[in-house]
């Protein structure tokens, strides 16, 4: 708390009475009391008299707690069950609070007058109330951690090419905050969430490091290494016998014998200090970036990592690299390699879940386990999401679970886990919710319809319910985006077991992804105009700023109300889970009601983007009982009637193509 009292004080004193510092509309506060003045639709502030009214405002929220703790601690919460109720908001920092603040010209990531434009814990701090209004009660954050700029796919370094896991990125110091160290300034963005109910969820990547990893000068034998000269033309060999496919334990052989995996195992090499120690001593003590060192006195570099998919087209990842999770060979694969075979990356390898060694690395483990414990006891985060956890060891995983655990019996994690199906998986590993397929299923209709009928009711535990993701293509920029965009919210974050996620730019129907991991071809970097400053860029890897001027309310207005909804309707997700019981059901009129007593909240659907339906509600079947039917409020995004009374118990219902609706039933 102390740290944002502190920036408040810090900024108040210099403050200039000089508006020269443009922001979007959207971010300014409603009757802002501070100097502005509006140009062509941009406001203009003092940036230190405007983030000092912004932290003051939330610090009238201060209840005198210590809010460096998470909000589960300090509520006394003894399990992870508030990620039920949680109303999400995905974050890229540095592309999500980024603004051309000058007002003029292009977007810079730092401008003529010494102000970043690029994202900055400052500005997710004045960023704060627009997710509360929004009603956001966690903030969820990609990896802030110290990245790498080298083999960057674009203008910078990717988020998951992690340097160091336990520092923050200097990118997120603010100039205005000069002389205020980065970590302070991002205690006083966890304190600032905290005090406005808001929980903050961040990113961890465990199984992979940036290939110049700051670990590698105190253990170059926790990395893999290549000959520098076979750096050109390394890849994941091709295996002609076998499908696209994770490899399983009678592929081996195979995989192993085949001509491209002999010459592949060949280009591997020792680690620096294993090849020559007194050398290694040297290099190490030396000036500059220790890969270059390495590479240019050893001849050896760090590999770049590629899929655990035998057959996987997509090329290799060039800004990271494996960490070397086992001192041996896995235990299946060891009668195919040759004693003198160095350390080396093979598909089998870097699915250690399926494949382990007999050596656990237990430093490196140790180390992995201890990275989210140092944020939790440092900054007091909430939960986290675990990059790729399905592919760590079991004890890993479980040990990466357990040290959080021990510090908040309630700290919450998120499983990698893409298919609906692992539900009960990621339970019994111990995690709370599963990222799931939502943003695959909601652009076919069919999918969708099996999604919401078939398959959420079912789940053991629940999933982020995304109509888009930092991977996926936008809502908007889907086939029938026009109407998904207002459908695949309401049933998706309306849903049994969902976990509602606004993915950052959604809100303001931002069309470019941010980047092309899931469902999506070269061609989605391509959505925007050729003549807008970010048209083929990628807010993973190139500096990218949202087109906030652009926005108009009515998204960012619907999500609201949608949130809204469900609140009003929680209890009910909490209690009789009924599917609709309709008069006629063609797989197109997606559907769920919940119960308590005779009062009911009931979903539809059009998942049928060309025809409009007339259907029939049979309300008795629905519910499995008889109920009288009393009254009916009609709520659709054009706002709530009454129903006239003259049906009895079957309720009619005409749905336009693409549309929804919610009825409240007996809600008089």
């Amino acid at each position: 708390m102390k740290e944002l009292r502190e920036l408040s004080k810090y900024l108040k004193r210099k403050i200039t009475g000089k508006t020269l510092y443009a922001l979007p509309r959207q971010w300014v506060i409603s009757n802002y009391p501070g100097k502005l003045s509006i140009k062509d639709g941009r406001y203009f502030v003092d940036p230190y008299e405007y983030y000092s009214i912004i932290i003051d405002m939330i610090l009238e929220n201060d209840k005198g707690l210590d809010y460096s703790k998470s909000l589960a601690m300090l509520n006394g919460e003894k399990d992870a069950t508030w990620l039920r109720k949680a109303k999400m908001y995905g974050a890229l920092p540095r592309a999500t609070t980024a603004y051309n603040h000058k007002g003029f010209g292009a977007f810079e990531p730092e401008d003529i007058f010494g102000y970043k434009e690029s994202g900055t814990f400052l500005k997710m701090i004045g960023f704060l109330p627009y997710l509360k209004e929004m009603g956001i009660n966690v903030l969820y954050m990609l990896p802030i951690s110290k990245m790498s700029d080298v083999f960057k796919k674009g203008e910078v370094g990717s988020p998951y090419a992690v340097k160091n896991p336990i520092e923050l990125d200097e990118s997120y110091a603010d100039p205005l905050l000069e002389g205020v160290k980065l970590e302070e300034q991002f205690k006083a963005l966890v304190q600032a969430a905290h005090m406005l109910g808001i929980r903050v969820v961040l990113d961890f990547i465990p199984r992979t490091a940036a290939r110049d990893s700051d670990l590698i000068k105190s253990h170059p034998d926790w990395f893999y290494w290549i000959k520098i000269e076979e750096a050109a033309s390394y890849k994941p060999p091709h295996i002609p016998q076998l499908p696209f496919k994770i490899p399983d334990l009678e592929d081996l052989e195979v995989i192993y014998s085949a001509d491209e995996v002999k010459t592949h195992l060949s280009k591997f090499t020792l680690s620096p200090d294993k090849i020559d120690k007194q050398k290694w001593e040297k290099v190490k003590k030396m000036e500059g970036d220790i890969l270059s060192n390495i590479a240019r006195e050893f001849g050896i570099i760090t590999p770049p990592g590629f899929s655990d998919w035998v057959n996987d087209p997509q090329p290799t990842w060039d800004d990271v690299t494996f960490l070397r999770l086992y001192l041996d060979h896995p235990e299946a694969s060891a009668k195919y390699v040759s004693k003198e075979q160095p350390p080396y990356v093979l598909f089998d390898v870097i699915k250690s879940s399926k494949f382990p060694g007999r050596k656990p690395n237990k430093k490196l483990w140790e180390y992995i386990a201890n990275i989210i414990p140092t944020y939790q006891k440092k900054y007091g985060i909430d939960g986290a999401r675990i990059d790729m956890g399905h592919a760590l060891p079991p004890q890993l995983q479980d040990m990466i679970i357990s040290a959080a655990r021990e510090i908040d019996p309630a700290f919450g994690f998120i499983a990698e886990e893409l298919e609906m199906k692992n539900d009960k998986k990621a339970k019994a590993e111990g995690y709370d919710c599963i990222l799931g397929n939502s943003w695959y299923a909601v652009a076919r209709p069919s999918e969708f319809y099996r999604f919401i009928e078939e398959i959420i009711p079912n789940l053991e535990v629940p999933y982020i319910a995304s109509c888009e993701t930092p991977d996926t293509p936008r809502i908007v920029a889907r086939e029938n985006g026009n109407k998904l965009k207002y459908l695949a919210p309401a049933l998706l974050y309306l849903s049994p077991n969902s976990i509602a996620y606004i993915n950052s730019g959604q809100e303001i129907e931002e069309i470019q992804p941010m980047n092309l991991g899931l469902d999506n071809t070269i061609y989605g970097k391509t959505l925007l105009p050729p003549d807008d400053q970010f048209y083929g860029k990628l807010a993973f890897f190139d500096y990218y700023a949202l087109h906030w001027d652009k926005a108009k309310e009515d998204m960012y207005n619907f999500l609201k109300w949608v949130l809204k909804i469900r609140d009003e309707i929680s209890e009910f997700m909490d209690s009789e889970f009924r599917y609709v019981y309709l008069n006629y059901q063609d797989g197109t009129t997606a559907n769920y009601s919940y119960w308590k007593g005779d009062k009911g909240v009931i979903v539809l659907g059009n998942l049928d983007f060309v025809h409009e339906k007339y259907i029939e509600i049979l309300v008795n079947e629905t519910v499995g009982r008889n109920i009288e039917v009393r009254s009916v409020t009609v709520v659709t995004r054009h706002g709530k009637r009454k129903m006239g009374f003259s049906f009895g118990n079957n309720i009619p219902v005409n749905l336009m193509p693409g549309d929804f609706v919610i009825l409240l039933v007996n809600w008089e």
